[in-house]
């Protein structure tokens, strides 16, 4: 395999043991890092990365990481939208939550009932 898929393997799992973990600050440091080595995030990286943010209350955060996605060429599916529309559901966030899930309808990606969920949890706390 080639090294820097490796390594794009290794700061996922990585990052997504800090989201897991609740340590948000160290799975941003990691893909910090990895985009200082220059190692290309993908999907799962972005996901566990956003999901991290989500953990720790970020949806700033969050929605800047979601933001990073359309510098790159990681295709945004179901799985990265939903995580950060959850988090900016915890924050409250309705408008940014509201403006996600239009995005996912124009970009065409398919919705399901998580999506939904968060969607209509972040409508309630406005």
């Amino acid at each position: 395999e080639n090294l820097a898929e490796l390594d794009t393997i290794t700061f996922s799992t990585a990052i997504g043991a800090c989201a897991s973990g609740d340590a948000w600050e160290n799975a941003l440091h990691l893909f910090h890092a990895m985009e200082r080595s220059q190692v290309e995030a993908n999907k799962i990286t972005f996901n566990a990365a956003i999901s991290a943010c989500e953990r720790g209350s970020k949806w700033e955060t969050a929605v800047q990481l979601f933001s990073v996605t359309g510098q790159s060429t990681v295709e945004v599916d179901t799985v990265v939208f939903s995580a950060t529309i959850s988090a900016c559901e915890k924050g409250s966030e309705w408008k940014a939550a509201m403006q996600l899930f239009s995005l996912m309808e124009h970009r065409m990606v398919e919705q399901d009932t998580i999506i939904f969920d968060s969607a209509i949890s972040a409508c309630e706390k406005c």
